[in-house]
């Protein structure tokens, strides 16, 4: 007996579920690739993706997902044998680090246990010890999937400025561009990356790169600099340049489409979204938590991310069999474990095109499982969720409602 008919719901944090509207918007002819409709088309693109990342810098967008957009940031601004600073808090911070080192850059990873976000005044205390400069550029992540934690960005900016040293500050926000604030200008980010498939609501296969002055005069010196990914070239002023080679343009006509949704929303009120259902999420899961089956992997609230949520579970509870009951029976994907949470977690995903429905019925589904398993919990998760929603989308909530969530 299964209850899956229907639409299946990705719950997973990448690719998210992408609207009707960005589908359609794909469904046309290719153009002639020096039409003057494309060419503006990425001139539009380009100035709104200013807007996502809060900044006057260079943007670039590349035919690639996040590991290319993080390639791309590291070839134009670092020589072989450099040395970067990882500020680990995830799977996909070391990930990175580990992409740097397979070009010949030397890392150094500032230690993290996965549960916690980067402490800001570590990272400036190593920063002051590195008296000779040799560190060229501190790599952090805003939003890893892999833990759900949040970090600080405003705030480890403002650790290295004030460790007074010349480090580049690069940014990985795949997982937060277009779900939560990002300010590159106002951060002190010299290089911020994204991807297309998560809050941005497109098909994977879109990378953006900002690149701000400091980022763009150490550009000037780097020795990895390869053709594909160079920034030089693509601020040629052939159209052809700004893609090296033919734009992909269904993927162009899809992100044009998502971003106009966007700032249809607005961005406040989509920032306000995600910290809604994010806190609908957490609610339910902190009553499941009351039998000690299953708990939050990041421990201070403070630290969850409002784009996903990573639950543990306890030894001898399989996360892998509530995933394949609320797939195959119900036909709600979550995310898995990965990374050292492999097999000892599950990950509810609340980024990009979500709604009440959609996260009450993925709430609803999880407590489903979890009962129909046998798997200890604490009773009444999804109405704890109901319950928050209730009280704070209400007619008259406005500015009530800001003033309430920053309690």
């Amino acid at each position: 007996m299964v209850v899956r008919a229907g639409r299946e719901f990705l719950a997973v944090p990448g690719p998210t579920n992408i609207p009707d509207q960005v589908l359609q918007a794909m469904h046309r002819p290719a153009v002639e690739l020096y039409s003057k409709p494309l060419v503006a088309l990425t001139h539009s693109l380009l100035f709104d993706l200013g807007r996502l990342f809060g900044t006057e810098a260079r943007r670039y967008i590349y035919i690639a997902n996040g590991h290319g957009a993080w390639e791309a940031a590291l070839t134009n601004v670092l020589s072989r044998g450099d040395k970067v600073l990882v500020l680990e808090s995830g799977k996909f911070a070391i990930d990175w680090g580990d992409a740097a080192a397979r070009l010949g850059i030397h890392v150094e990873v500032l230690k993290g246990d996965g549960r916690h976000a980067i402490r800001p005044a570590e990272v400036e205390a190593r920063l002051h010890e590195d008296k000779a400069g040799s560190i060229k550029a501190v790599l952090a992540v805003q939003i890893d999937t892999s833990s759900s934690v949040v970090n600080d960005i405003a705030a480890i900016g403002h650790a290295i400025r004030s460790a007074r040293h010349d480090a580049l500050f690069m940014v990985d926000a795949v997982a937060s561009l277009g779900c939560v604030p990002f300010e590159m200008d106002a951060w002190g980010v010299d290089v911020a990356m994204s991807g297309s498939q998560k809050g941005l609501m497109t098909p994977p296969g879109l990378g953006f790169v900002a690149a701000g002055e400091r980022a763009r005069h150490a550009h000037r010196n780097a020795g990895l600099r390869t053709p594909y990914w160079d920034w030089t070239t693509r601020d040629g002023d052939s159209h052809y340049q700004k893609y090296a080679g033919t734009p992909p343009e269904h993927l162009l006509f899809a992100f044009r489409q998502a971003l106009d949704m966007l700032f249809a929303e607005g961005l406040d009120n989509v920032f306000l979204r995600h910290r809604l259902l994010a806190q609908a999420v957490r609610r339910a899961v902190d009553v499941w938590s009351r039998r000690k089956t299953l708990e939050f992997n990041i421990i201070e609230a403070s630290e969850r991310a409002d784009t996903v949520t990573t639950v543990l579970t306890a030894d001898g509870c399989h996360p892998e069999a509530l995933r394949d009951y609320c797939e195959s029976k119900c036909g709600v994907v979550l995310g898995r474990g990965i990374g050292t949470l492999n097999g000892k977690a599950f990950r509810i995903a609340h980024m990009g095109h979500v709604n009440a429905p959609m996260v009450l019925g993925t709430l609803g589904t999880v407590e489903m499982g979890l009962r129909a398993l046998g798997i200890a919990h604490g009773a009444g998760g999804v109405q704890a969720a109901i319950e928050w929603l209730g009280d704070k989308v209400r007619p008259d909530a406005g500015a009530r409602l800001e003033t309430s969530l920053a309690r």
